[in-house]
């Protein structure tokens, strides 16, 4: 007999996440890390409702992300990755959802109007906490992926990389672990630089790392780098920002120099990877004219810089999409 598909089951999934996301938000998982309390204990101390916040406790227990022992809670060890206390907690990227979650309400607004008339930004915001929820999530997502890019894209043979937009500085810190001669410089807003030092100090590369501050919207770039790199950028910008942004690392890079792209790289059909389907989506409601671009469009774009040789050089399923271009040599 064929299974149909539970749509009805798909359409209601958003609750699981939103339920998640508001413990997250109120930080339960924090809170509950090393101490069995009881939902009016909590309640008490983040000034919550006791029954609501009993109800949700008890929803969490079927995640298995809080335990229940005679009335009292704890998180367990699935969730405690959502706890401020864990090394590796992924927090700051679930905290990042919750902005992305108000601006996904307004979908259907985008479709009806193109973009999104109640935009609420997640790059570009004021608040502190706010900027360093979402450079955390960043990093977090970054922890793999950037090792698994930095073990597939050979940089041995250049010596110094422009990190645009480096946010916290995970590719950077990735392609230099694995290229012991190679220095770099970030360049990043005011309100990131700091984030990013951080991160770099932690690691003990301060002395091979250029922290520079600066809008590559409004901003030149800095000089003297043989390979720059556009992580995560492109698709946050309409098309005409791309190609102002390929001009401008075109007259900075070194002659002969590389210019190395990570983003969704689409096919011609806009359908796969199907992640970068739904990211198109995603950044309609996040920003105002962000896209996801084929290899076509980005193939184009450069050559009209000028840039040689573009490649897509590896294709993937989770923004692991790696374009290559060249800044021809001096003639």
């Amino acid at each position: 007999m064929e299974t149909q598909p539970d749509i009805v089951g798909d359409v209601r999934s958003f609750m699981k996440s939103r339920i998640i996301l508001s413990a997250a938000e109120l930080d339960f998982f924090t809170m509950l890390d090393t101490n069995f309390l009881s939902a009016k204990e909590l309640a008490q101390m983040l000034g919550l409702n006791d029954r609501a916040t009993t109800r949700i406790l008890d929803c969490l227990i079927t995640y298995d992300l809080i335990e229940k022992k005679n009335d009292r809670y704890r998180t367990t060890e699935n969730g405690s990755n959502l706890s401020a206390l864990h090394p590796k907690s992924i927090l700051p990227m679930v905290k990042h959802m919750n902005v992305i979650w108000d601006n996904w309400s307004y979908l259907t607004a985008c479709i009806k109007e193109g973009t999104n008339p109640h935009l609420k930004p997640i790059v570009d915001s004021q608040s502190e906490e706010d900027r360093r929820s979402f450079i955390g999530a960043m990093h977090v997502a970054a922890r793999n992926l950037s090792g698994k890019i930095a073990n597939t894209y050979d940089l041995s043979s250049f010596n110094k990389l422009l990190d645009i937009g480096g946010g916290s500085g995970a590719y950077t810190i990735a392609f230099l672990k694995q290229n012991p001669r190679l220095n770099a410089v970030i360049f990043d807003l005011e309100g990131v630089i700091p984030i990013a030092k951080e991160k770099i100090k932690e690691e003990n590369l301060q002395d091979r790392v250029s922290l520079v501050t600066g809008d590559f919207y409004k901003d030149e770039l800095p000089t003297g780098c043989d390979i720059a790199l556009l992580s995560a950028i492109i698709h946050q910008n309409s098309p005409n920002q791309n190609y102002e942004l390929y001009q401008k690392i075109y007259r900075v890079l070194d002659f002969g120099g590389t210019l190395l792209i990570r983003d969704h790289i689409m096919d011609d059909s806009r359908t796969k990877p199907p992640a970068g389907a739904l990211f198109a989506l995603n950044m309609l409601v996040n920003t105002p004219a962000g896209d996801t671009y084929t290899f076509s469009d980005v193939k184009n774009a450069l050559e009209m810089v000028g840039f040689i040789d573009v490649k897509l050089i590896m294709a993937g399923e989770k923004m692991d999409c790696l374009v290559e271009a060249i800044k021809p040599n001096n003639l």
